[in-house]
């Protein structure tokens, strides 16, 4: 297929269709209660291309919790506040351990291997709860701002039951704290870290929202969050790091930087060319989301338009 001749809508839909078939569509996520009651069978996709021509379809301006997806959006206002200075306190290398693992580095430090891993997500909260006269409000006003949206907003159930249930981000929470990368009180963070994780987004949102990485730092109406230089960081960070434990499988079958969420959410990014949102909440066994796997790696393949 020639690459200046696709017909994205019939992709999306001949992908749409045939992934409805499936029976199999994972587990949806059950540490996190309210994230339990989640339908398995919704499914949306949405495009959005460099010129802003996006296509949609099926649930695809069904808000969801994007739990992970988040450590995109606070790595990135904290590279806007912080620069360079934050990789003092978090590293830029992929783990072969699940995303909550109490294991921080081999020698114990303190410094986590990357910002999306639990443990360095925690760190980059702690980051922005030095900066911010407001967290929670002036975190969300950046997430309006830098999707030219303001009705996205947090999802104060799931965060109650995230809050409830977050006994292993407490203590990896404490491990820091005593390791002296937590600067501010424990509970604090991990309050402003949950809020962060229950942010509600349709596949809709999300493609407007991550604009600004296929976009060299620029936002959908062209306002700059980010240099050129920070946009190709974190992409990299993404595609080596964000799928945690499955990145391998992730680049090799797709080939896109991404990050996935355990509320069934996956955004991809193809710098220059688009980005694309998928979500269907039924995981996999190492919780990404079984469908959206699929349909992205579908696309690129259909489409061959990875970034390889």
């Amino acid at each position: 297929m020639s690459k200046k001749q696709v017909d994205f809508e019939s992709v999306l839909k001949h992908i749409y269709i045939e992934l409805n078939k499936e029976v199999d569509r994972g587990q949806v996520a059950s540490y996190i209660p309210e994230l339990e009651n989640v339908n398995p069978k919704h499914f949306g996709i949405h495009l959005r291309p460099i010129d802003d021509s996006s296509i949609g379809i099926g649930d695809f301006c069904t808000p969801f919790s994007i739990q992970s997806i988040c450590k995109v959006l606070s790595l990135a206002h904290a590279l806007q506040l912080l620069g360079a200075d934050l990789w003092k306190r978090v590293g830029v290398d992929p783990t072969h351990e699940p995303f909550n693992f109490l294991s921080l580095t081999e020698k114990g430090n303190g410094i986590p291997n990357n910002p999306f891993i639990n443990a360095g997500a925690l760190v980059i909260c702690d980051m922005l709860y030095s900066q911010l006269e407001n967290p929670e409000k002036d975190f969300l006003d950046f997430v309006r701002n830098l999707s030219n949206d303001n009705s996205i907003d947090y999802d104060k159930k799931v965060y109650e039951s995230e809050k409830t249930n977050g006994h292993r981000n407490h203590a990896t929470a404490s491990l820091l704290k005593s390791l002296n990368n937590l600067h501010n009180d424990v509970e604090q963070v991990l309050d402003f870290y949950y809020l962060q994780c229950s942010l509600r987004m349709s596949c809709e949102q999300l493609s407007k929202s991550f604009y600004f990485l296929m976009n060299g730092g620029k936002n959908i109406v062209g306002k700059e969050f980010l240099s050129p230089s920070q946009t190709k960081r974190l992409n990299a960070i993404m595609l080596t790091c964000g799928f945690y434990n499955d990145v391998g499988g992730f680049a090799f079958n797709v080939g896109l930087p991404a990050k996935s969420g355990v509320g069934g959410g996956i955004i991809a990014i193809h710098p220059k060319k688009y980005c694309i949102a998928t979500w269907s909440p039924g995981l996999n066994q190492k919780g990404n989301s079984l469908l959206g796997i699929k349909a992205l790696e579908m696309f690129t393949t259909e489409t061959e338009l990875s970034i390889f």
